[in-house]
């Protein structure tokens, strides 16, 4: 049970457990930012018009155009 909750997945995308982590909080941060972005935007429309999709491309490029091949 421990290694398919804190080992498994990690393992399966090339990273330890700590490497892991460090980059799933780092897309937490910007995601977070993004939201707070949308919700801005949501009450004042011409404040952060692409700050969310540019961020949301950006992690795209970082979890899937870039993924490492195993």
């Amino acid at each position: 049970m421990f290694a398919r909750l804190f080992v498994a997945h990690p393992q399966s995308v090339g990273d330890s457990y700590l490497e892991h982590q460090r980059v799933a909080f780092s897309f937490a941060g910007t995601l977070l930012l993004a939201g707070c972005a949308c919700l801005l935007h949501a009450f004042i429309p011409g404040l952060c018009e692409r700050t969310a999709s540019k961020r949301i491309e950006v992690l795209h490029s970082r979890m899937v155009a870039n993924r490492r091949t195993h």
